[in-house]
């Protein structure tokens, strides 16, 4: 059996059992449904971007492309630093620049004169992706790769030939570097040598993706796998669908409306969960200048709550310096992040007192009817709260559209203290302290039978338990 069926075959064998799991195999009539891969990817939550290569060493965000390859001169590239810090933050993978715009490849590929291999660096022998896909290995985490289309040095770049010229690059990444869990589709389409401009084959570049690693998860401004959210800040849409109407529209100048990507559609006809992407520093490669602006560590929590907290995964980019390690300001505000997110999140003040709704497990849930429906959380004693996390059994769809929540008075009386709309794999919404025994969750609006999995009440000040 060649590998492409294989794979094919264990699809269709996931898409089964996930039907199987949500009771009679068309859970709604209407309804779209993630991949068994696509459901294994949202669980990560929380990843690392490290935008590296010469821009790192010439201060600038885009190159030219006609920068001399010797400029990449990383006297002391720790990719296993990377990996400690990443899996220190919390992190479940990395995902590196492998190409940007100025076409140089970080890797020595056999297809572009514009490689480690010609910047002389280690001896001509060098290879970043190498490094790093040992490294993530080593500590447990997934490896993934930004290769971007626009070309500002290959002298191919637009023409056709140029099209299979990236593929071949693709299939390098994918073929030789193991198991890549994402692969990053800018759609940036500029001027490369002598003002030419490309007419990217997608349907090429996603073939050559499918035959190679049918698993990986592909990001664009429409997927297939997951999407763009339509800003740089990483903040998902108070309300955000995994699902997102594709037909028409293709990465870069052609994708939806940036207010779309950040949203979804509520009936879009594929399953393209967001990605939110944001920098740690004001700039995506490491400059000197940005040392004292990496942002605070509440800063960062907000930015959590705003991708991870609506349904979106946060792609939080860490730039490695020019020594080739991930510096230490930046590695400091992450270690205080993962601790403020361990404090709030570590325990849920509801733990156990609601079943399945609180056991902890995404893979245990209540189903509610297309009406909508209600759950309480009962408490031994009041509790102080200032946030509530809810989730959705996603494998089955995402069907909330409106929910509220209320705390019993005590008069008696339920006071409605947040509402929403959408949950999907995760909602996190933060309010005024409230202090209550007793808390209701209601579906207010659903689009078929639903299923919520987790609920939990955390409080962000010190010392709450």
């Amino acid at each position: 059996m060649n590998r492409c069926n294989f794979f094919g075959m264990l699809a269709a064998i996931g898409a089964a059992m996930l039907s199987a799991a949500c009771g009679d195999g068309n859970p709604n009539p209407a309804d779209v449904l993630p991949s068994a891969g696509q459901t294994e990817w949202q669980r990560m939550e929380y990843c690392m971007f490290v935008h590296f290569g010469p821009n790192t060493f010439t201060d600038s965000e885009w190159g030219t492309g006609a920068e001399h390859p010797a400029v990449f001169a990383p006297e002391a590239l720790d990719c296993r630093q990377w990996a400690a810090t990443a899996r220190a933050a919390g992190m479940k993978g990395i995902i590196l620049t492998a190409k940007h715009h100025d076409g140089f490849c970080l890797w020595p590929s056999r297809l572009s004169t514009h490689t480690v291999r010609e910047s002389g660096w280690r001896g001509g022998r060098g290879d970043v992706l190498r490094e790093l896909a040992d490294a993530c290995r080593e500590y447990g985490l997934r490896f993934g790769v930004y290769v971007s289309p626009w070309d500002r040095n290959h002298p191919a770049y637009g023409t056709p030939a140029y099209n299979e010229v990236f593929a071949g690059m693709l299939r390098e990444v994918l073929t030789e570097y193991g198991e890549v869990f994402e692969l990053w589709l800018d759609g940036a389409n500029g001027e490369g040598p002598g003002g030419k401009r490309q007419e990217y084959d997608w349907e090429l570049f996603l073939g050559t993706i499918r035959a190679c690693q049918p698993q990986t998860i592909v990001f664009s401004d429409v997927g297939p796998g997951c999407r763009w959210i339509g800003n740089e800040r990483g903040y998902a849409g108070e309300t955000c669908w995994a699902r997102l109407d594709t037909a028409g529209f293709e990465p870069g100048a052609g994708a939806p409306p940036t207010d779309t990507l950040n949203r979804g559609n509520v009936f879009g006809a594929a399953w393209v969960p967001g990605e939110a992407d944001v920098s740690i520093r004001p700039g995506w490669f490491y400059s000197p200048a940005t040392d004292a602006k990496v942002k605070r560590v509440e800063e960062l929590f907000d930015i959590y709550c705003a991708s991870v907290g609506r349904n979106a995964n946060l792609l939080l980019n860490v730039p490695a310096d020019r020594r080739g390690r991930i510096p230490a300001p930046d590695s400091l505000r992450l270690v205080e992040l993962r601790g403020m997110l361990d404090r709030v999140f570590g325990h849920s003040l509801a733990a156990g007192a609601a079943g399945a709704l609180t056991d902890g497990d995404p893979d245990t849930y209540r189903e509610f009817g297309a009406r909508g429906g209600a759950f309480e959380i009962v408490l031994p004693e009041p509790v102080t709260f200032d946030m509530l996390v809810l989730q959705e059994y996603t494998p089955c769809g995402q069907l909330v559209a409106g929910w509220e929540a209320e705390y019993r008075g005590a008069d008696g009386e339920w006071i409605r203290f947040v509402r929403g709309t959408t949950i999907g794999h995760k909602r996190i919404v933060r309010f005024d302290p409230v202090t209550a025994r007793r808390v209701r969750v209601r579906i207010t609006r659903a689009l078929g039978r639903c299923r919520i999995a987790e609920a939990g009440l955390y409080c962000t000040a010190e010392g709450a338990r």
